[in-house]
């Protein structure tokens, strides 16, 4: 579904992303990892849009991604969330889901003369969507913890009905109990027919949610694998500054 070919991304003398190829099938929960410095953040603004590869081509379901901007990716099913995610704060939960639909015929001035109805209707769906996908993933209070937050993120991601996200780092900053909520809603999304690359510094969690991880450090492709393959790889393990990584 997704696949880099010969991907770099050079700052001056800095190869923070270096001769980086990969492929991520569809259906597939794919685990991104690294030390700090690795250049995985790097490999997410390329593949999202927002850097452009000095080097190589990003492809998904094989088209080519390179000239493209960040907003039309997600027009063609590509997702991605932050590590510290960002909501409009003053906006209620549930708006900050609305805004993230994509194709609302509402946004366009002759519609709202000429097809009121169908953008009623629209609305109404778009609303009812929304407001399922806040039960799935448990959210309702008014001020979300750091957990809660992730999910938001989440949340409006889908609201754009995504076919691959990149989610970066959801078990960052969340506590036990909710992370198992994540995790479970993660899982059961893949399950629905939503692809995920997953950058992750939790090795449990990556463990649990991914067949195949892909390791980077120093800018390029260090090791794929199980995410038990990884763990035993000395270079791995160097990489990580030594010792047992599961």
């Amino acid at each position: 579904m997704l696949e880099a070919i010969g991907v770099s991304k050079h700052f001056g003398g800095v190869k923070a992303v270096d001769n980086v190829s990969f492929r991520v099938e569809r259906g597939s929960i794919v685990g991104l990892i690294g030390p700090n410095g690795a250049g995985k953040t790097t490999m997410f603004d390329l593949i999202a849009g927002s850097q452009r590869p000095t080097a190589g081509r990003i492809l998904l379901n094989g088209r080519a991604l390179e000239g493209l901007a960040a907003q039309h990716r997600i027009g063609l099913g590509l997702g991605r969330t932050f590590q510290i995610p960002r909501p409009f704060g003053e906006m209620t939960v549930l708006e900050n889901l609305l805004l993230s639909a994509q194709g609302q015929i509402g946004e366009r001035i002759l519609p709202n003369w000429l097809g009121i109805r169908r953008v009623a209707r629209q609305e109404r769906a778009l609303l009812g969507e929304a407001r399922a996908l806040l039960d799935f993933l448990t959210l309702s209070a008014r001020v979300l913890s750091g957990g809660q937050r992730k999910l938001l993120e989440l949340a409006r991601v889908l609201m754009a009905r995504p076919g691959i996200i990149l989610l970066d780092e959801p078990a960052a900053g969340v506590n036990p109990a909710l992370l198992e909520t994540i995790i479970a809603r993660i899982g059961e999304i893949n399950r629905r027919g939503v692809t995920f690359l997953v950058i992750e510094h939790n090795m449990e969690v990556i463990a649990r949610l991914c067949a195949k991880v892909l390791v980077m450090a120093g800018g390029g492709l260090l090791r794929e694998g199980t995410a038990e393959e990884v763990a035993r790889d000395p270079r791995v393990i160097e990489a990580y500054l030594g010792g047992d990584m599961l």
